[in-house]
């Protein structure tokens, strides 16, 4: 057996990196996608977020991961079916369908990427010791990020070169989608020399659940886990709304309450400003909650996730489109996304330890999904109910149960320094 922890720095940001990736093309650069093809923000609004379900319901077949195979191979086999499923998008654009055709492509990237979510993050927990998840959970949330901004950077911005290149939109994001699905064949490739062998047949014997019934049980026995729940669903809650929205304000003319941005202008904010901070903030956050635990920094952090949504409720008020408040009002919403994830994700980390530990992270980001999907559903709706001021209003408002919630959840206060072993 290989010594846990061997490589880590080579892995872990390659894994998470691949992880994050298929995420913002299945969530976040459809709904550009979308919008350049011309559907309308609640349909927007409410497909997109229907693709969320498999994360949601992820729990269903993470017993399946625990009991065959190994992680490894789940997650490559599922990182080569993304592939195919990005390739079936890009294939499918041109067509008289292409709404239908591209979200059952998604719909199939999306069922593989909650699968590959659940092999990688229990390969995470496998092949690291407990001082080490603390402290590698800043560089991972990191790299996941980074791949959000790679897609909402980096490949929207080729999206929007293509559209003025070729002055169709169909075809240069079918050209963009067959640039990411290379991609993602890339990354697949990577994780396959990165990833070492941790596991044998014999750990996976030992470590597995005995059946889907102990798992799930298992799981809502924990204690205090009613209000757990409750702060999973919320924690996001103001977010899960403004990301499908804030791409369709930027993009929207003026006369219907955007801004009128280009889609390369897009990609850029979000490709320059967008990376740096959120890579400096995901970095912080995880590097403070290993120095000090989590508990000092819980509060700070669901601040610094939802007080920059303020910002897009000033610009959509005052209709400023100067590109430096435009700017700093994504560097501020990147920073302070990163920055307040890490806590999160930790407390996951703190709420699936024990036994069956994949498949209760597992169950735990399938609420925090549903905390995502249910809310974003209903976006587009509330934007064109309320406008794009008062949208963004209800996202700050949004925020407020998260923080009601916070004083009552309960979790050891030094849970995730360096010092602390993370296994309760």
């Amino acid at each position: 057996m290989i010594e846990k922890d061997k490589g880590a720095w080579v892995w872990v940001p390659i894994l998470y990196f691949t992880q994050g990736l298929p995420y913002v093309l299945v969530v976040s650069v459809s709904v550009i996608m979308y919008k350049q093809l011309g559907v309308s923000n609640e349909d927007i609004g409410l497909y997109t977020s229907l693709l969320y379900l498999p994360w949601v319901l992820k729990p269903l077949w993470s017993p399946f991961v625990d009991l065959k195979s190994t992680k490894r191979k789940w997650f490559l086999s599922m990182q080569l079916l993304i592939a195919l499923a990005l390739f079936g998008v890009a294939l499918t654009i041109p067509s008289s369908l292409f709404l239908t055709t591209t979200l059952a492509c998604f719909w199939m990237a999306a069922f593989a990427s909650a699968t590959n979510d659940i092999a990688s993050d229990g390969y995470y927990m496998l092949g690291l010791t407990e001082k080490k998840q603390s402290f590698f959970v800043g560089m991972r949330s990191t790299f996941y990020r980074l791949a959000m901004v790679t897609g909402e950077g980096l490949i929207v911005v080729m999206a929007g070169f293509l559209e003025n290149k070729y002055g169709d939109n169909s075809k240069a994001w079918s050209i963009t989608m067959t640039v990411a699905a290379f991609l993602m064949l890339i990354l697949t490739v990577s994780n396959f020399f990165a990833a070492p062998k941790y596991e044998s047949s014999v750990e996976i014997t030992r470590d597995s659940p005995k059946g889907f019934f102990e798992v799930f049980a298992s799981f809502f026995k924990k204690p205090g886990i009613g209000i757990a729940l409750a702060f999973i669903l919320t924690y996001r809650l103001g977010e899960s709304q403004l990301v499908k929205m804030a791409a369709p304000f930027l993009l929207d003319a003026p006369d219907k309450g955007g801004l009128g941005y280009s889609t390369e202008q897009l990609g850029t904010i979000f490709g320059t400003a967008g990376v740096i901070f959120l890579s400096i903030g995901g970095i912080l956050g995880g590097i403070l909650i290993s120095k000090d635990g989590l508990k000092k920094w819980m509060l700070p952090m669901v601040i610094s996730l939802n007080l920059p949504n303020v910002l897009y409720a000033i610009l959509a008020m005052t209709k400023t489109t100067s590109i430096y408040a435009v700017t700093g009002t994504v560097i501020l919403e990147k920073f302070g996304y990163g920055f307040g994830f890490a806590a999160f994700l930790m407390y996951l980390i703190y709420i699936s330890e024990g036994k069956s530990k994949t498949s209760h992270y597992a169950i735990a980001t399938g609420f925090m999904a549903l905390g995502m999907m249910l809310p974003g559903m209903i976006s587009g709706f509330m934007q064109q109910w309320l406008g794009y001021g008062g949208f963004f209003v209800w996202v700050v408002i949004a925020a407020l149960p998260a923080l009601f919630l916070v004083k009552f959840i309960k979790y050891p206060a030094d849970f995730g320094k360096k010092s602390t072993k993370l296994d309760a």
